[in-house]
């Protein structure tokens, strides 16, 4: 009877990149809230560049969330490289280090978490990481795989065999025709693939991680989706016929500017004084994320396009953007030529800077978050794909949702075109029909997040479902075997 007045404890591990961080972030305060106690583990190498960025911050980023009453522990696990290691510059050794290193490092946290304290139920783990069906076995706990891209790229992953065995994926000469054959998802062209599922050579340490991860995802008890029902209908349904689905986005922070949790992995500039001087939506909003690289070329058209556009804009010009050893990527003379009408910045708060009246326009990487914040601030989108779910997101808001256009038609940036789809996205012409469309669009995902809406009752019965399968599982389990004592 004591046991079932004790609150469910919750492990809670995302992936280490800050496209992953934020979303796991806010759905580790939605649980809380619900009645859970979280332990939330990030990496020492993201933790490490957090506290660099916010140097004012605790050392606990969750120390604000528990002064609200909520019980949201927080620790961290080496991912088998020295915390000051490059991990931009060094993407594989990085990706090899996630693949074999990471898992025995977790394991031995999972286990002293388990061994203190025996309320620990459930280990909820990002899709991405290729261990935690194993670990959640041996400590005898349920699993809950967190996506935080859309349903569409998780289906076109889990569907890998059946790309394989039709000729369009891991093959020298692979099809080049339409795939029109996984369950749930409308005709899709190869080019609009992941980008992993569009390359020939797939032994790289990537691919084994891709595999191995969503081999690991078939033995969830359950899929959490950063998406919407109503946004991905057929895909979800198609996926819920095979496992218990929960599409349960956008997961935002309440109040959606402002965030009691430290995510940001860069120092933050404020552009609100700036942006105050600027007319409602004249300024085009340009980032490519947290995390992808642009090539140098690109980059030098891309800033030329934009001097020739003559429109205002804020661009968020990460330090490593071109590489961690390009520290001056733009074109010389480019920053005093528009210095009357840009902000460039390494970072900031993409939200806030959405959500300013100012911005009517976003040239975007299509990363997840962004295309989600973008729909939430009605800003429509100029889209540049460079890698991984950034491709088909690109289907989805160009081609699916008619909420933005492609910034390159062809094969090559050019200034030219980057001027011409620049000024064509901001100046609000009618014939587009992106705005009055994302404006329909934000109140599908406002409705899905209300008391009645589609995303909160999922939540609800997630939460309902685990409790049950938490229930369930709580006859006497000897743990000794497992923590080794």
């Amino acid at each position: 009877m004591v046991e079932t007045l004790k609150k469910p404890h919750v492990i809670f591990i995302p992936f280490p990149l800050q496209g992953h961080v934020i979303p796991a972030v806010h759905l580790a305060i939605k649980l809380a809230s619900r009645g859970f106690t979280i332990t939330f583990i990030n990496t020492q190498a993201i933790h490490h560049q957090i506290s660099n960025a916010q140097p004012s911050s605790e050392p606990d980023i969750f120390a604000k969330v528990r002064e609200s009453g909520l019980d949201i522990r927080y620790t961290t696990v080496s991912d088998g490289l020295p915390i000051g290691f490059d991990r931009s510059l060094n993407h594989d050794q990085f990706t090899a280090a996630l693949l074999h290193v990471l898992s025995a490092h977790v394991d031995e946290v999972v286990g002293q978490i388990v061994k203190s304290d025996d309320s620990i139920r459930c280990l909820i783990a990002d899709t991405f990481f290729v261990w935690p069906s194993k670990i959640a076995k041996k400590f005898g706990l349920l699993y809950v795989s967190f996506w935080t891209e859309p349903a569409l790229v998780f289906s076109l992953y889990y569907h890998m065999d059946l790309l394989m065995r039709n000729g369009h994926f891991a093959c020298q000469d692979c099809r080049e025709d339409t795939i029109d054959y996984i369950p749930g998802v409308k005709a899709i062209e190869p080019k609009d693939m992941v980008s992993y599922l569009q390359e020939t050579d797939t032994t790289s340490t990537i691919h084994q991680l891709i595999f191995k991860a969503f081999n690991d995802a078939r033995n969830a008890d359950f899929l959490l989706c950063n998406t919407v029902q109503e946004l991905e209908v057929e895909t979800l349904s198609a996926l819920q016929a095979k496992m218990p689905c929960y599409a349960i986005g956008p997961i935002f922070p309440n109040g959606f500017t402002e965030s009691s949790v430290a995510t940001s992995l860069w120092s933050e500039s404020d552009c609100t004084q700036w942006l105050d001087k600027k007319p409602h939506g004249s300024v085009l909003y340009v980032s490519f994320g947290s995390f992808a690289h642009v090539a140098k070329r690109d980059l030098v058209e891309i800033a030329k396009g934009l001097s020739l556009s003559k429109v205002s804009f804020v661009w968020v010009l990460r330090p490593d953007i071109v590489s961690s050893d390009d520290a001056d990527p733009l074109p010389g003379g480019f920053e005093e030529e528009v210095a009357d009408r840009a902000m460039i910045i390494p970072w900031c708060s993409q939200r806030a800077v959405l959500a300013h009246p100012a911005i009517g326009g976003f040239l975007t990487h299509c990363g997840w978050n962004s295309v989600l914040e973008s729909i939430w601030c009605q800003v429509p989108l100029l889209s540049l794909p460079l890698q991984t779910d950034q491709f088909t997101n690109r289907k989805l808001v160009v081609d699916d949702w008619k909420i933005g256009i492609n910034l390159s038609d062809g094969k090559f940036v050019t200034k030219e075109e980057v001027s011409y789809k620049v000024k064509r996205l901001m100046s609000g012409k009618s014939e587009d029909g992106f705005r009055n469309t994302i404006k329909e669009m934000k109140k599908t995902l406002e409705n899905a997040l209300s008391c009645n809406g589609s995303s909160e009752k999922s939540m609800a019965r997630f939460v309902k479902d685990l409790r049950t399968k938490i229930s369930e599982k709580m006859k006497p389990v000897d743990r000794s075997v497992c923590t080794g004592s």
